[in-house]
């Protein structure tokens, strides 16, 4: 069984994020919590790899579909597709567009239930309902209507994997096996040892 405490998932900072020179508090959020960087780089990615990036998960088209369609119906608008698989097709499109539009950074981060507290750190995928002390609920404004009205993605600084499955195939499609760096960190004995060994004489 793996060690919970390598826990690895993949965050990439979209242009918006880089454009608004936010890097340094993004990565800051993560660290403060404790979390390792193992791997990092800035890349301008093609359109055939951000459409492969978000097809590796088979389900996604389906289930960021329905989340758009809820999206509305929660704020008691009727959206315009009821179609998810439609919805999607445009959403791809969109995200290719976006994800290509200049540099990201890829980063995969390491550390106890990794995914689920980066998924936390960062917010819903809309910054409009994303709690405020989240990154997307304290630095955006963008919501799925007002990115549709302009025939664009929605604005979110921050794409993070969404399940430790999905983390384990966006990190093979990011990065090769060398450019992930296993290390000892200091604070890995704050928050990992059992005894704190070591901290009173």
């Amino acid at each position: 069984m793996e060690n919970p405490t390598k826990e690895r998932t993949l965050v990439v900072i979209k242009p918006d994020g880089i454009q608004r020179i936010l890097v340094g508090e993004i990565i800051s959020r993560y660290e403060r919590v404790g979390l390792k960087l193992v791997g990092i780089k800035m890349v301008v990615p093609t359109k055939k790899f951000i459409e492969e990036h978000y097809t590796l998960e088979p389900e996604w088209r389906r289930i960021t579909g329905e989340k758009n369609i809820k999206a509305y119906k929660d704020k008691g608008m009727e959206h315009p597709i009821n179609d998810p698989y439609k919805i999607t097709e445009i959403i791809l499109e969109k995200l290719k567009k976006y994800m290509t539009s200049g540099p990201v950074i890829a980063m995969i981060w390491e550390g106890a239930h990794a995914v689920a507290i980066v998924r936390k750190i960062t917010g819903g995928t809309e910054p409009l309902t994303s709690d405020v002390g989240t990154i997307r609920g304290d630095y955006v404004l963008d919501s799925y209507k007002l990115s549709d009205d302009d025939y664009r993605a929605v604005r979110n600084l921050v794409h993070a994997s969404g399940s430790v499955k999905e983390a384990g195939l966006e990190i093979a499609h990011w990065f090769r096996k060398d450019e992930i760096m296993p290390y000892r960190h200091v604070q890995e004995q704050i928050l990992y040892d059992i005894n704190l060994d070591g901290e009173t004489d």
